[in-house]
């Protein structure tokens, strides 16, 4: 096909000068709208206003322009087979389609503008000539994506006014997409005014009926969970333009599959803290976690804790790192990645020494309760509400006749922190606000407590007058004996057994405190 005739139509003007008058150089005739041929007319490239080429003037306020059988049986019009037709209706066959849309997604975003307004945002002639043109790919070029004009236009001039194929399939499955995209962002918007304004008395029900999710390749890994695997990293396009909280790399290669999980599980580990914590984790589990009266103190304590696990592991803080804490890693530990809100310049300039370091910034720990958390499986998609305000004190219960002291308190609500970002079935001891034992992803939950006891005999941890954090109920009252055994003095768990009683009982036979949260925190 020869491109002889372009209808240009846009809301972002962007590049569009310069691919317009490289087509007036191949001698293609323009048309084209509205606030499009002003710009067209002041930089003097010639066009043909679509109101006069179809002698039907804007309407409406500017709401129809382009909405003429004229244009969209030139766009639709196949070479060779509707010929006569076009002829017969004096109508001229449109070769290249250049649209975007008005900004919808932006206009939401901005809260002072009302539904009223948002409305006259939601583009009706712009999807209906893209749809056209990207189905006639074969006749049509469609472009949609101002990155693509300069290539495109460069090989069409080289080309003597054509496309290949390939490429013009290529541009209709961009086109596709963006309408695609385009309408989701539209319904998005109107389940959510809908939910708010008609379905109130709806349990506050967050989950949509409808689930329109597109995610976007954001870049490769190096490689998967395993390094024959091949793995990537995709980002909601939903909700891209409006994310409260994203991750920066300053150094180091590129991330794995892994080096993302286990990234993630220490960041949103991190966020339940407010004093000066660090968070180790390794394979998908905290390994270690400590406050400390400073950024340092808290490294160490948490390094301390468990420097065997720690080996490799990601280390991650909310609070800005500094010269000293990069001397000292160094000096303690190999590790692939460290995360924290920033670093100062003298950290980098120790660290820098150390390039395959991989350093992220997070840019804000606030949890959105209204994200879904997605997980695929064989059969489809499971979706749940994010695990958050477990700790809410409020519901919790002491169930035993020995109370807690405020020590075990404050050391039960940090174990309860971090037990929840442990996989099932998850024991945690802490003294101090110093993790001192952790049994993780165990089948039974008393050999759970036995991992987390090992680890703290192997390191000589001093586990008397510590708490033990559970992320269910226990089934029997062999945890709690073996608790009394090493000197566990108090112990959080959800609570929930058929032998609650049974448990209390060992309890209070031991003499330790027994809190019960009243809510469990698997985590699968």
């Amino acid at each position: 096909m020869i491109i002889k005739h372009a209808l240009i139509s846009v809301f972002d003007k962007n590049k569009i000068i310069e691919l317009a008058k490289i087509l007036t150089k191949c001698n293609i005739k323009i048309f084209s709208t509205g606030g499009t041929s002003k710009i067209l007319k002041k930089s003097g490239i010639d066009y043909m206003d679509i109101s006069q080429y179809t002698n039907v003037p804007e309407m409406i306020n500017g709401r129809i322009k382009t909405l003429h059988h004229k244009i969209y049986a030139g766009i639709l019009a196949r070479e060779g087979i509707d010929d006569k037709d076009l002829n017969k209706q004096g109508i001229i066959k449109i070769d290249m389609v250049v649209v975007n849309f008005y900004p919808f997604l932006n206009i939401v975003q901005m809260k002072k503008n009302s539904l009223n307004s948002i409305l006259e945002y939601i583009d009706i002639g712009g999807p209906a000539i893209v749809r056209a043109a990207a189905k006639n790919y074969e006749n049509v070029v469609v472009l949609v994506n101002k990155n693509d004009y300069q290539p495109i236009a460069q090989e069409i001039l080289k080309n003597n006014n054509s496309l290949s194929i390939n490429k013009r399939l290529q541009l209709a499955t961009t086109a596709f997409n963006y309408v695609t995209e385009y309408d989701n962002n539209i319904s998005d918007y109107f389940l959510e005014i809908n939910k708010n304004k008609l379905n109130k008395n709806l349990n506050n029900n967050i989950f949509p009926k409808y689930l329109n999710i597109k995610f976007v390749k954001k870049y490769d890994l190096c490689y998967g969970e395993n390094k024959h695997q091949k793995s990537a990293f995709y980002v909601n396009k939903n909700i891209l333009d409006k994310i409260t909280y994203n991750t920066t790399q300053l150094q180091g290669k590129l991330l794995s599959y892994n080096n993302k999980l286990d990234s993630n599980v220490a960041v949103t580990c991190i966020q339940e803290f407010y004093k000066p914590v660090c968070v180790i984790v390794k394979h998908g589990n905290p390994c270690s976690v400590a406050v400390g009266k400073d950024i340092l103190s808290s490294y160490l304590n948490a390094y301390n804790s468990d420097p065997i696990s720690s080996f490799g592991g990601v280390i991650a803080f909310n609070k800005e790192l500094n010269e000293e804490l990069a001397k000292t890693i160094i000096k303690k530990q190999f590790t692939e990645i460290i995360i924290a809100p920033s670093v100062n310049k003298e950290f980098l300039n120790i660290i820098k020494f150390k390039p395959k370091i991989k350093i992220l910034i997070y840019k804000n720990l606030d949890y959105v309760k209204n994200n879904l958390e997605l997980r695929s499986i064989s059969e489809g998609l499971l979706v749940q509400e994010p695990n958050y305000n477990i700790e809410e004190q409020t519901s919790w219960n002491i169930v035993t006749k020995r109370k807690p002291n405020l020590n075990e308190l404050k050391d039960s609500l940090f174990a309860w922190k971090v037990v929840k970002h442990v996989k099932s079935n998850a024991i945690v001891y802490v003294k101090n606000l110093i993790t001192i034992g952790i049994g993780a992803g165990q089948m039974s939950r008393i050999y759970a407590a036995k991992l987390a006891k090992i680890k703290a005999e192997d390191l000589d941890f001093d586990t008397k007058k510590s708490v033990m954090a559970s992320d269910a109920f226990f089934p029997f009252r062999d945890g709690i004996d073996m608790a009394a055994s090493i000197g566990i003095t108090c112990i959080i768990q959800p609570g929930g057994s058929i032998r609650d009683s049974e448990v209390i009982n060992a309890a209070n036979e031991h003499n330790i405190a027994m809190i019960f949260t009243n809510i469990r925190c698997f985590k699968h």
